[in-house]
C-alpha cells in the first residue's frame, strides 16, 4: 500500500479544484443555497455524521469535470447544515482494490470509533476480470486527514454475488457492537446484506437483513438502516424498481437473528432528482436525511449530464430533511428547522379568494421559500397551479387536482432541457386544508405537501432572475387562509 500516492493523488485533485474554483463559482446556474462541489461531478451522499461538534459531508466526487469518472471523496464541514468550509479530499483512487478510471472509491459512511472518524467505503477495480467491488475501511485522528487500512479490503463479495453488485456500506453502532448493511444482487433480486463487528475491522456475515421478490428491483443501491421512535426504517433507491427514486419501508427488527419485518413502504420523493439519501443522527436526536439531487435513471434526459458542465460543475444536495414517524408508520420528510434561519424580506397575506381566471402574482425570481394554507372546505376550485419561472415561453407548473386526487409537476416546458411530468398521489380525504410548501434555487424546485408526506424535487435550469410567479385557480375558487414568501441568504 503507498500512502504517499494517496497524498499525491489528492494534492493533485486539489490543486485542480482551486485553479478552477473562482471562475466556476461564477456560473450563474449555481446554487444560492444548495450543497454542491467547488468544481467538478457530485453525486451521493457519503460519510454524513456529526464529529467534534461540526456535520461532516463527504460526497463522491470527480474533481477534474463536470462528468462522473474516478471517484474521489469531497469533504466539507458545516456548524448550521447551510454554511460550508470545503476541507482537502478525504479519499482518492491509489489501490489495487480502488484505483480504476472507471471506479475508485465509490459511495460509504462513518462512523466514531476510539475517538477516531472511521470510513467504511466500497472500493472498485478491475483486474481483467470486470468490475469488482469490495468494502474498505479509512480512519482519521483530526477528522480532515484520512490513511487506508492496511489489511483492505475488509469485506468481500460473498459467494453468489457478483462482483459488481456489492456496494455502498451504512454502519451504526448497537449496544457495543458494530453493523454494517450493503447491496447486493443474488439472483437477480435485491438484497441488503447485514454484517457485525466488534472492532470496524474484522466482521461476520448475520443474514440477509431484507430482500426483494423483484417488486422492488435487482438492486438496492445506497441502502439505509436505521431507528425512528419504536420502529426501524429501511432506504434505498431500487435499480429496476421503475419509476422510484428512493424508497423507504417501516417495521420491526430482531437483532437476535439480523431480520427486518417490514409492514409498510413509501416513497421519501417523488421527483425525478432525489437519489440515493443517506440519514444520520444530529446532537439532539433527529434523524436526518441527505440526497443527490439527481438521479441515474433521469439522465437520458439530459444532454452530456445537464447543462451546469458547461459551467465546470454538476450536481447538488437536496435540502437536509428530518425524518418523522407518523401514527399509522408511514413517515414524513420535513425540512430542518436550520433552513429558517436563512429567511429574509417575509411577505405575508391573509384571506385571499383566488378567483378562478384571476391569476394572483407572487414573489419574482428564483430564489425563495413560499408557503400556502387553503382551506378546501370553503374552496371551489378542481385544480390549484402553481406557475413559476415564467420567462418568455418557458415556465414550470405545479398542478394539485382535487378532484383527481394528483399533484402533477410538469417541467416539459421550463428551460429547453428539462423533460418530463411527475406525479405524485393527494391524499385529501378527511382534510380541511391543502398545505403547500416550496424551496426554490438557481437550479432546483422542491415541493413539499400533504403534510410533508408527498414531496417532489426536480431541477430547473432558468437561470433569469426576473422571472414571474403565479398562483391560478381553475374549475372555481380557491381561498387562502394564507401565504408567506421569503427571499433566502446566499450560503454557497
Amino acid at each position: 500500500m503507498s500512502k504517499e500516492l494517496m497524498r499525491q493523488n489528492i494534492e493533485k485533485a486539489q490543486r485542480e479544484i482551486d485553479a478552477k474554483k473562482e471562475i466556476v463559482g461564477q456560473g450563474r446556474m449555481r446554487q444560492h443555497y444548495h450543497f454542491m462541489p467547488q468544481t467538478g461531478w457530485l453525486n451521493d451522499p457519503n460519510g454524513l455524521i456529526y464529529f467534534k461538534g461540526k456535520y461532516h459531508f463527504f460526497y463522491q466526487h470527480n474533481p477534474y469535470e463536470g462528468f462522473w469518472s474516478s471517484m474521489h471523496w469531497g469533504h466539507a464541514v458545516s456548524e448550521d447544515l447551510f454554511h460550508w468550509e470545503y476541507l482537502p479530499l478525504a479519499l482518492a483512487p491509489s489501490e489495487n482494490y480502488d484505483n480504476h478510471h472507471q471506479g475508485g472509491c465509490f459511495s460509504g459512511s462513518a462512523i466514531e470509533h476510539d475517538g477516531k472518524l472511521f470510513l467504511m467505503y466500497t472500493g472498485t477495480t478491475n483486474n481483467g476480470c470486470g468490475f469488482e467491488q469490495s468494502q474498505c475501511i479509512a480512519y482519521s485522528e483530526d477528522g480532515i486527514h484520512f490513511e487506508k487500512y492496511e489489511g483492505n479490503p475488509v469485506l468481500k463479495a460473498p459467494e453468489g454475488v457478483p462482483g459488481n453488485f456489492f456496494r455502498d456500506p451504512k454502519l451504526w453502532k448497537h449496544g457495543g457492537t458494530y453493523y454494517v448493511i450493503c447491496g447486493a444482487n443474488k439472483g437477480g433480486m435485491a438484497q441488503a446484506l447485514l454484517y457485525k463487528s466488534e472492532d470496524m475491522l474484522n466482521w461476520e456475515f448475520v443474514n440477509v437483513l431484507a430482500e426483494s421478490r423483484g417488486e422492488w428491483g435487482y438492486m438496492w443501491e445506497c441502502p439505509d438502516f436505521f431507528p425512528v421512535g419504536d420502529k426501524y426504517v429501511l432506504m434505498f433507491s431500487p435499480m429496476g424498481g421503475g419509476e422510484r427514486t428512493s424508497v423507504y419501508l417501516t417495521g420491526d427488527f430482531d437483532y437476535s437473528t439480523g431480520k427486518f419485518y417490514p409492514v409498510v413502504s413509501g416513497e421519501i420523493d417523488w421527483g425525478f432528482d432525489y437519489y440515493a439519501p443517506q440519514s444520520f443522527e444530529a446532537p439532539d436526536g433527529r434523524r436526518i436525511i441527505v440526497g443527490w439531487a439527481n438521479a441515474w435513471d433521469w439522465m437520458p434526459f439530459w444532454k452530456d449530464w445537464g447543462p451546469t458542465y458547461r459551467e465546470g460543475w454538476c450536481g447538488s444536495f437536496n435540502l437536509p430533511r428530518e425524518v418523522v414517524l407518523c401514527e399509522d408508520q408511514t413517515l414524513k420528510f420535513l425540512p430542518v428547522r436550520e433552513a429558517e434561519e436563512l429567511r429574509q424580506s417575509c411577505k405575508e397575506r391573509n384571506e385571499v379568494i383566488l378567483g378562478e381566471g384571476e391569476p394572483l402574482a407572487l414573489r419574482q425570481g428564483n430564489v425563495f421559500e413560499m408557503k400556502f394554507r387553503i382551506r378546501l372546505t370553503e374552496s371551489t376550485a378542481r385544480k390549484i397551479s402553481l406557475v413559476l419561472r415564467v420567462s418568455g415561453e418557458m415556465k414550470t407548473e405545479i398542478t394539485f387536482d382535487i378532484e383527481k386526487a394528483e399533484i402533477t409537476f410538469d417541467r416539459s416546458r421550463s428551460d429547453g432541457w428539462s423533460k418530463g411530468v411527475a406525479r405524485s398521489p393527494l391524499n385529501l380525504m378527511g382534510k380541511e386544508y391543502l398545505d403547500i410548501h416550496i424551496f426554490s434555487d438557481k437550479s432546483s424546485l422542491e415541493l413539499f405537501s400533504n403534510d410533508y408526506k408527498n414531496n417532489i424535487s426536480c431541477n430547473v435550469f432558468l437561470p433569469q432572475e426576473d422571472c414571474k410567479n403565479y398562483i391560478a385557480a381553475t374549475g372555481g375558487r380557491a381561498v387562502i387562509e394564507k401565504m408567506e414568501s421569503w427571499e433566502i441568504a446566499k450560503t454557497m
